[in-house]
């Protein structure tokens, strides 16, 4: 069998982590016997800079091909005075809206060998931390509506959907709680906006498809306080485009580093997009200190998610594990304790693939 995958290792710590994804990758197609084709194509601030256009068509013609899209990270302040629809974030906004992919995966959990970088409490964190936030993608405020006022005195964002849009995300989330421990919290915030009331609303029809998953509802605010309260309550979190983007942040922190947190964007159909949920770094591109796990989980994702493969993701995720349980560290999830080995990029990519060939 051969796969394809369209690279886009985009700007600042981008090709540094991709390249060592890719390294990933290819060990787990050599061990496990299939064949995979890597297609690289920029996007964001790298292709503004070579052909003008931060969604350059051959790009989303390659993505378009690849049975599965894996992305770095895209943006720094260089391209920051461009205008809006100019600016790297401009084409990974139109990538995802092109490909069709509405629904974001954005797992969080504590490595047991991470648990001392968590900044909450022990005994807050005790019982372990495994939730998954699916995240709206192509709707919302970041596509809704928006405009300045002629005199620059006002500025505004609309946060619009429909019935459609929030039914879909729905479906798949239900459908990922019905893989994990069957309970599903949707995020809103009801009291205050038209727009959460629909959500509210589509859920409590969408819930009657899935009896056999517990559902309940808490107003955003409330849930970013009880992530830091009780994390272990959630198991599988529904929430807008917005909401879904600060939650999951927030999330990432618990863990201990956003250097280790991946995400999966998938549609009804078509290749998906893989990226780590962190961002560019740009003060810490080409220096060898970037952590690239997170993106080389979201190439265990890509193998589950894009391409059908469990066990291949498997096999990512335990040698993950593995080297953490071996004192592996990189500088942002290194805590200084006794046995502990502090790697660079590359260092680290080799330590998985070792582990994998294992």
């Amino acid at each position: 069998m051969k796969c394809t995958i369209a690279t886009i290792s985009g700007d600042g710590i981008g090709p540094d982590v991709v390249a060592e994804a890719v390294k990933v990758l290819r060990t787990v197609a050599r061990v496990s016997g299939f064949t995979v084709e890597f297609v690289a194509s920029p996007m964001g601030g790298a292709a503004i800079d070579a052909t003008g256009s931060p969604l350059p068509e051959s790009t989303l013609e390659a993505c378009r091909s690849a049975d599965a899209v894996l992305l770095g990270a895209v943006g720094g302040p260089r391209w920051d005075s461009l205008p809006g629809n100019l600016r790297p974030e401009a084409g990974l906004l139109g990538l995802r809206a092109a490909m069709g992919v509405y629904a974001n995966l954005r797992p969080a959990r504590i490595f047991t060998e991470l648990a001392a970088a968590c900044p909450l409490k022990p005994e807050i964190i005790a019982g372990g931390l495994d939730l998954l936030i699916v995240r709206e993608l192509t709707g919302g405020i970041y596509f809704g509506e928006r405009g300045t006022s002629p005199d620059g005195e006002a500025a505004w964002d609309t946060e619009r959907y429909t019935k459609a849009e929030i039914e879909r995300l729905l479906d798949i989330a239900y459908r990922a709680a019905r893989s994990r421990k069957r309970k599903l919290c949707v995020v809103d915030k009801a009291n205050v906006l038209e727009s959460s009331r629909l959500w509210r609303q589509r859920a409590r029809d969408v819930a009657a498809r899935y009896p056999d998953v517990e559902t309940s509802f808490m107003y955003v605010d409330n849930c970013a306080m009880q992530l830091v309260r009780n994390p272990g309550q959630f198991d599988v979190i529904a929430t807008s485009n917005m909401f879904g983007d600060i939650l999951s942040d927030e999330a990432s922190m618990i863990t201990g580093s956003i250097g280790m947190l991946p995400s999966a964007s998938i549609g009804d159909a078509g290749p998906g997009i893989f990226e780590p949920i962190h961002g560019s770094a740009p003060d810490l591109a080409g220096k060898d200190q970037a952590n690239p796990l997170a993106t080389i989980l979201s190439a265990a994702m890509l193998l589950s998610y894009g391409l059908g493969r469990g066990a291949e993701a498997a096999l990512i995720e335990r040698a993950v594990s593995s080297v953490l349980a071996a004192g592996r560290r990189c500088a942002d999830i290194a805590t200084g304790a006794a046995g502990e080995i502090v790697l660079g990029t590359r260092a680290m990519g080799e330590a998985v693939v070792r582990a994998i060939e294992r």
